[in-house]
């Protein structure tokens, strides 16, 4: 027979690892209010990967900048909670949009307990450092000493990063943790930057669109490490795309988004075979088929996205929407409500605007 839990494993396994609640990010212009991120909320469990979709200007990497606190000027979370349960000796729930962005605390769970593969490795490398050089100092910024409390010296960082990039699928790992990011391929310096964000074991990794710039085959091979470290390291993974395809395959649970607001979620299995809300039918829709008729022109959504500044009153999606219901949509904002056993829509087809919350 398996070991029973403990109440601490089985108290894990039923409250969420991290909890955005009601998240609010605004941008303060000349111009207006830009309103990125409006109500969001979502849960991630321990070893759970949940997708984050939407077209481009959803306010998806808005959000998980809000997470790690990386908003800049004139952006600020004007309302919500980001509630971080913290392992330990002593565990602890942390609300991380309460916390400096360069305080002490914060500082130290970036990288460490929460990681980030950011969109561009490119941008995000140092051109004039060594990628070595660049993955050594986070280990030995926050994993300053090993299981067993012996200090961890440089060179004991240099053999763990070697030992990270065999695990990543980098080639001559003791020659490329000497390279230069501009010396290296768009496929190899993805799999350094996720060497990177894998460095000190990290609860949670946030994926911003890690196969946006890579060819189509080196994405199937980035997507499979993803899912084999995942499943080694049990590591909670948020994985961004527009790409519905990529999380169909990596995602377990799925967060829909449209300007700024969460439109649906559930398991992925629900949302691909039985999706609920207009805009996730949509986007389905304008996926191509292998067994669709051939030399026909795909659906597309109607309309753009708004301008920040001219967002439409009530249902962000309805001026789009081919199942819009008049004089309703246009006047009330509809609110997440379930329409599955672990399923919830964001659409008045599922409830009256007049029924209490």
């Amino acid at each position: 027979m398996p070991p029973t839990p403990t109440a601490a494993e089985s108290r894990e396994q039923i409250e969420p690892l991290l909890s955005v609640r009601d998240l609010r990010v605004v941008f303060e212009l000349e111009e207006g209010t830009v309103r990125a991120v409006d109500g969001v909320s979502f849960n991630v469990r321990a070893g759970q990967v949940v997708g984050i979709v939407g077209e481009s200007g959803c306010g998806k990497s808005v959000t998980m900048k809000a997470i790690l606190q990386l908003i800049e000027t004139p952006g600020r979370i004007s309302r919500g909670e980001i509630l971080y349960r913290q392992n330990g000796a002593r565990p602890r729930v942390l609300d991380l949009a309460r916390l400096q962005p360069r305080g002490a605390l914060m500082r130290a769970l970036r990288g460490a307990e929460i990681a980030l593969i950011p969109q561009e490795p490119m941008a995000a490398f140092s051109p004039v450092h060594t990628v070595g050089q660049q993955i050594i100092e986070a280990i030995m910024l926050h994993a300053s000493r090993h299981p067993d409390g012996r200090s961890i010296s440089r060179h004991d960082a240099r053999v763990m990063t070697i030992e990270l990039f065999r695990d990543v699928g980098i080639s001559m790992p003791e020659q490329r943790v000497d390279a230069y990011s501009w010396q290296l391929s768009g496929g190899l310096r993805q799999r350094a930057m996720i060497a990177m964000a894998l460095s000190c074991r990290p609860r949670l990794l946030i994926a911003d669109e890690p196969t946006t710039a890579i060819d189509v085959t080196t994405q199937a091979q980035i997507l499979a490490l993803l899912r084999e470290l995942q499943r080694k390291y049990d590591t909670a993974i948020i994985f961004i795309t527009h790409d519905l395809g990529v999380i169909a395959q990596v995602a377990h649970y799925v967060v829909v988004m449209y300007l700024g607001s969460v439109m649906e979620e559930g398991p992925v299995d629900d949302i691909f075979h039985a999706p609920k809300h207009p805009y996730t039918k949509a986007l389905l829709r304008s996926i191509p088929s292998l067994y669709g008729e051939t030399r026909m022109i795909l659906p597309v959504i109607a309309g753009a996205l708004p301008h920040p500044f001219n967002r439409p009153p009530g249902c962000p999606f309805h001026p789009r929407c081919d199942l819009v219901i008049p004089h309703r949509c246009a006047h009330a904002v509809p609110r997440l409500v379930p329409v599955g056993l672990q399923q919830q829509a964001s659409c008045f087809l599922y409830h009256d605007p007049a029924e209490p919350a």
